[in-house]
């Protein structure tokens, strides 16, 4: 982060599950273009993980696991901030100060936290409820400017948002106030199987995703498999959701326009659209597979890329709590 002139832009993944093909294409490979252009700041977000529970051990290597596969997709090491949430406590510590700013109806009220709720009936805990909060606080942590979001995550980025205004209200312009970024094209890939869903890493149903680290094999067939309709007409359209995710996908990896996509594959029929979906993610998974690779064994490099991350992270993030402290009434630290 070296051009202090540029716009700081944050984003993290939680380490569940996998990294999917839809998580590329809605935010890896949109990190890989905005990182020449930004200052940014990629996480791991492990905290967030634990509101369900964790095999620690798995949740411990699927960490280091996430963070080789930014690399792997392109984020360079060099010109961004790469960390894990967990090895920067000021996320924690500035989410109880903004949990104290923050009102309980505000936190009702967002969809996730229902969601989470239904899926997971037997652990509804506090995290579940707060999870917005430290949400919040990795965002205004870092003065972030622009936050690359889905429209799953618009809802908690305009709470963190009111969070910062609130707080700013009270004590001065204490934090900037961030922007959502969405990519034109790409931002929502749905599942394979039910495309009325968003892909989802944590799909119990395999054939629903594609990993980013799916052999070829795999990913042809479950492409293959994909869910369509009868029609056998390659454009989209209102209420052939499976069709429609299909060209999503083709668009966004071939980075040609819709329209040239329906012609291209006028007269043709599912079965060939699907081939040629299928060798498109195939040849722009293959070199991040390779890399991947190459890089999940040097354990030295990977250890002093977090490492490196999360002492860059501190020092920023400690820059806005220390102002946090001051402006709520905190003693200044002497250590």
């Amino acid at each position: 982060m070296e051009n202090n002139a540029k716009k700081i832009i944050f984003s993290g993944i939680q380490p569940t599950g996998c990294i999917t093909l839809g998580n590329y294409i809605g935010a890896l490979k949109n990190w890989v273009e905005l990182q020449n252009d930004y200052n940014c700041l990629f996480s791991v977000v492990d905290l967030h993980s634990i509101t369900v529970r964790q095999d620690s051990a798995l949740l411990r290597k699927r960490c280091k696991e996430f963070l080789v596969q930014y690399l792997a997709c392109g984020i360079d090491a060099e010109k961004n901030i790469l960390f894990f949430q967990s090895h920067v406590p000021q996320h924690a510590e500035l989410s109880w100060i903004l949990s104290c700013y923050t009102y309980m109806g505000e936190l009702s009220r967002m969809t996730q936290y229902k969601d989470k709720c239904a899926k997971h009936a037997d652990n509804i805990n506090a995290g579940l409820f707060t999870y917005p909060v430290l949400m919040a606080a990795d965002i205004l942590l870092y003065q972030t400017d622009l936050v690359p979001v889905g429209s799953d995550q618009k809802q908690h980025l305009e709470i963190a948002r009111d969070i910062a205004m609130r707080f700013n209200g009270i004590y001065g312009e204490v934090f900037k106030i961030p922007e959502g970024f969405t990519p034109k094209e790409g931002a929502r890939i749905m599942s394979l199987q039910d495309p009325t869903s968003k892909m989802s890493k944590s799909d119990p149903n395999e054939n629903g995703f594609i990993s980013i680290l799916d052999n070829p094999d795999v990913i042809v067939r479950k492409i293959k498999r994909a869910v369509t309709d009868s029609d056998n007409v390659i454009k989209i359209r209102e209420g052939h959701d499976g069709i429609n995710n299909l060209i999503n996908i083709y668009a966004s990896i071939t980075k040609k326009s819709i329209a040239d996509i329906e012609n291209e594959f006028d007269g043709k029929g599912y079965g060939d659209f699907k081939q040629s979906v299928a060798e498109a993610v195939v040849e722009e998974l293959r070199p991040i597979r390779a890399r991947y690779d190459d890089l999940i064994n040097n354990k030295d490099y990977i250890e002093e890329i977090y490492k490196n991350g999360a002492y860059a992270a501190q020092k920023l993030a400690s820059r806005t709590l220390s102002k946090v402290h001051r402006k709520i009434g905190f003693v200044d630290r002497k250590y």
